[in-house]
């Protein structure tokens, strides 16, 4: 009697649901009619035929999703910001199709409880105390002064899109097969972009990611496919399937061409931990070693000379009287300006506001993730963000060593080596807070953290099938 009444009450609100989402639509489609342009009329609609399709088939929304991750078009404008006075605010389609999946993912949540909208993970505590020092601190610099109008705000709220995705992927993956789907998406929608890179170098110029824009950000999409590659080598190594074997190698030949010709010089240092990290965790180390000396050895006869001009120019650069010295050795003007940026924060600025900082861009634009925590979250911020990433390192090894499977094995191992290249990339670029490398490292980690869980599901469902 209870679970009818139950069944009786969601189909209630579902009807509720669905009329008054009628109700809503045919208002703003009316208004539209008379007041706005037919674009704006298709606009409404194609986000409401979205909306229903994310709240009836929330898995293939997760699809279209991840699709829009790297080839979503962008668009930029300023607002006012904090300590550098105005500053870029960079949207994309991909956000506002997030908004509309995600506001259906909670309606869904929100008429059927039993689904819950944050689903327990390891993670929940650590992520949810990390977000909540980032608002506090822009809350404090906002009413000190520093943080001006609303751009730290969006930026905290563009941190909250990631967790999102997040606990979308962890509510829906149930089976292994999810896991596989999504990751074949992954992979392809990695493909797609590295050809449509490769395509714009006789144009000249530094390949980056579709549609970023007149100017790009090489260094973004090196520091993507500094985890897409270790993701693909920790399958090549571990994965047992030969089927998929001949498109993660041609796959990973693609990628490594592609980061070559970012000439982002922070990925490729990325890439040597990256490296390291699945040597030590694969037993087919000579897989990686063999090949790695072999490269070395004929990179100064096979490399293109505007990927050598970009190492040498590191050291070689013309004297300029902001360089920094190293010894013998004098740093280009870009990498100096990184070294004096964090050199400013570490012995200057960050003292004036050490415990929460100076709030998210309440300070000038520092373009290396763990200073721009600091100074922005102070050490309550940089000790929170360690912790999450610790906890998310954490969990997915504990995971590594518990699952015997080899598709998990392989899609964790390449997970953790790309968690570590990541880190190094971090140094010099704000990693953990670029759009497009973390909307996929967050769906990456929903599908390691529910691996155990999966396992423990197939399991069950397998000594139950027995006892029948």
């Amino acid at each position: 009697m209870r679970d009818m009444f139950r069944a009786d009450q969601i189909d209630s609100n579902q009807r509720l649901f669905w009329v008054a989402s009628i109700v809503i639509v045919t208002s703003l489609v009316g208004v539209a009619l008379i007041k706005a342009s037919s674009f704006l009329v298709i606009a409404i609609l194609a986000a409401f035929v979205i909306a229903i399709f994310s709240f009836l088939a929330p898995e293939y929304s997760l699809y279209l999703l991840l699709i829009s991750m790297l080839l979503s078009p962008e668009f930029s404008f300023s607002v006012l910001g904090g300590g550098a006075g105005l500053r870029g605010l960079t949207l994309r389609y991909e956000d506002l199709l997030l908004l509309i999946i995600g506001t259906a993912w909670f309606m869904k949540t929100a008429i059927r409880k039993e689904l819950g909208l944050f689903l327990s993970t390891p993670l929940n505590k650590a992520i949810a105390v990390y977000l909540f020092v980032c608002l506090l601190s822009t809350m404090i610099g906002y009413q000190m002064g520093r943080v001006r109008g609303v751009t730290g705000f969006l930026f905290v709220f563009k941190y909250f899109e990631y967790i999102v995705i997040y606990f979308m992927a962890v509510n829906i993956l149930k089976e292994k097969k999810q896991i596989e789907r999504f990751l074949a998406v992954m992979l392809i929608v990695c493909f797609v972009t590295c050809v449509v890179g490769l395509i714009e170098v006789p144009a000249g110029g530094r390949v980056s990611t579709p549609f970023e824009g007149k100017e790009g950000e090489p260094n973004t999409l090196g520091g993507y496919l500094v985890l897409m590659i270790s993701l693909t080598l920790g399958l090549l190594l571990s994965d047992n399937r030969p089927k998929q074997k001949p498109f993660l190698f041609v796959l990973l030949i693609v990628c490594l061409i592609t980061l070559e010709l970012t000439l982002s010089r922070g990925s490729w240092v990325a890439l040597i931990p990256m490296l390291f990290t699945l040597i030590y965790f694969t037993k087919k180390r000579f897989a990686i070693i063999i090949p790695l000396v072999f490269a070395i050895a004929i990179s100064p006869l096979l490399l293109p000379h505007s990927v050598k001009d970009r190492f040498y120019y590191t050291f070689a650069q013309p004297h300029d009287r902001g360089d920094v010295e190293i010894g013998s050795f004098r740093l280009d003007t870009s990498t100096s300006a990184r070294v004096q940026s964090w050199k400013q924060v570490l012995t200057k600025d960050f003292a004036r506001h050490p415990i929460l900082g100076y709030g998210v861009t309440g300070y000038a634009f520092v373009d290396a993730q763990y200073p721009r925590v600091l100074v922005e979250t102070g050490l309550l911020g940089l000790f929170f963000f360690v912790l999450l990433l610790g906890a998310i390192y954490r969990n997915a090894l504990k995971a590594y060593q518990t699952t015997a499977d080899p598709f998990f094995k392989g899609l964790i191992m390449g997970f953790l080596g790309g968690v570590v290249g990541l880190l190094f990339h971090a140094i010099s670029a704000n990693t953990f807070i670029i759009v497009r490398i973390m909307e996929p490292f967050w769906f990456l980690t929903a599908m390691v953290i529910m691996i155990p869980k999966i396992e423990l599901l197939g399991s069950a469902a397998q000594i139950n099938k027995v006892e029948k």
